[in-house]
């Protein structure tokens, strides 16, 4: 049986009768506001549970993949820019010798 708004209105009278107004306003707010089928069940719950373990996962993913990315242009920066000093250094020992033996 649906409850509508004449109902509780209807509901409210008697409790108001019998209770008196304080506690019949105190009663009727600890009612749901609307249908119980707009309540959360714990099927409703579960299945948000889930949405929330699959969205956290792909956080995860896309974090790790942002962070692998980050890595590989730092690692490759670091290798190029090592491979210039390594480079440079060589050049100034080879023409270094060059100047003291010529």
């Amino acid at each position: 049986m649906a409850i509508d708004e004449r109902a509780r209105h209807e509901l409210f009278g008697r409790l108001e009768h019998v209770l008196g107004a304080e506690h019949a306003v105190t009663l009727m707010e600890h009612l749901p506001p609307v249908g119980w089928a707009d309540v959360a069940t714990k099927h409703d719950l579960n299945t948000l549970r889930q949405e929330m373990v699959a969205m956290k996962h792909e956080i995860i993913a896309m974090m790790r993949a942002e962070l692998a990315n980050a890595l590989t242009t730092q690692t490759r920066t670091i290798m190029f820019a090592m491979l210039g000093a390594l480079t440079s250094m060589a050049a100034l020992v080879f023409a270094a010798a060059r100047l003291s033996t010529g």
